[in-house]
């Protein structure tokens, strides 16, 4: 069996939720396997980093750089091709840098490519059998992957549950002395932090979010009503935003903003990863769809079959109900 790796993104020393995921789906394609993450970048965060790993992965290679205080596709793709063994498998997650990082890498690997997987069926022998969507998620594609030369796998984030373990009490391996000169025709000059709006959705521990679904912009009080029943508060995906129904800064995904809510209403969104990109920290996630075979479904705890427009005032209804009872 390959050798799996999953290369761990992370922002002011804290791991990304993903790699959890990424772990999960390691033993997906191997039961028994022991993934080691892969950490690159420079300075005391990437040392928090790996320290905080330790207690998940068993084994974490430290790739540090002054070139990569800032992740740039260009040079990891560089410094990944020189320490990874060949016929590795390397999982990573289908997110901006992701997306960037994996096509590249898997070509400069010799190895195969498959991304946006949401599904691992198994492998037999050199043969991976994977699940990825087309046509906008209408459609579930079963792909087999050639594995014998290696894989860059992309998985999309909320698609693999974390996984119930012990502490591992890992080790760091300091891979930095293998990289040798690293250089790229890119750098990076800023980052521009979007504006605060009048509601902080990252601080809500419960977020109702409406998608097309909502079909107009008069029917955004819906879902706000449902919000304030709640003590919730009301976001959205990029079309609410693109038709001016909402404001950018309650839009989350990929293009939006990172939310970690206890528990995530999904309300007319069909699930694409650009959406789920932006929801971290494993909520309890209800989708309501009228489309029984919309994307959301797959990452959601609880699906509801129903045209949200009816739905959501008879569950404001109950819910109100509910405290009305409780204060009596």
């Amino acid at each position: 069996m390959a050798r799996i790796f999953t290369y761990i993104a992370h922002k002011s020393g804290v791991p990304d939720d993903s790699a959890a995921e990424l772990m999960a789906a390691a033993r997906k394609i191997d039961a028994a396997s022991s993934p080691t993450a892969i950490v690159t970048g420079w300075g005391p965060d990437l040392d928090a980093v790996c320290s905080s790993l330790q207690s998940s992965y068993a084994e974490t290679w430290k790739i540090s750089n002054e070139a990569l205080v800032y992740p740039n596709a260009e040079l990891v793709r560089k410094a990944l091709v020189k320490v990874l063994p060949p016929g590795s498998i390397l999982l990573v997650a289908h997110e901006h840098f992701g997306i960037d990082l994996a096509p590249g890498l898997s070509v400069k690997m010799n190895a195969a490519f498959v991304s946006d997987v949401l599904g691992i069926e198994g492998i037999e022998g050199s043969t991976l059998r994977l699940i990825r969507q087309e046509f906008g998620g209408q459609v579930s594609a079963h792909v087999q992957c050639d594995i014998s030369s290696g894989a860059v796998i992309t998985l999309r984030p909320g698609a693999f549950k974390p996984l119930e373990q012990a502490s591992a009490n890992g080790v760091v391996a300091d891979k930095s002395p293998e990289l040798g000169p690293l250089t790229a025709g890119r750098r990076y000059l800023e980052t521009i932090v979007a504006e605060a709006g009048d509601v902080d959705i990252t601080k809500h521990a419960v977020l109702v979010s409406i998608g097309r679904g909502i079909q107009e912009k008069n029917n955004v009080a819906i879902a706000q009503e449902l919000a304030d029943a709640l003590g919730a508060a009301v976001s959205c995906s990029r079309p609410v935003v693109d038709a001016k129904w909402l404001e950018k800064s309650r839009q989350v995904g990929s293009s939006g903003k990172t939310v970690k809510p206890q528990v995530y209403l999904a309300c007319g969104i069909s699930g694409s990863f650009q959406h789920l990109a932006g929801i971290k920290g494993n909520p309890f996630i209800v989708a309501i769809n009228k489309n029984p075979k919309a994307p959301i479904f797959q990452v959601a705890d609880v699906g509801i079959v129903d045209d949200l427009l009816e739905f959501l005032p008879e569950l404001t209804n109950k819910i109100r109900e509910m405290h009305s009872v409780s204060v009596k």
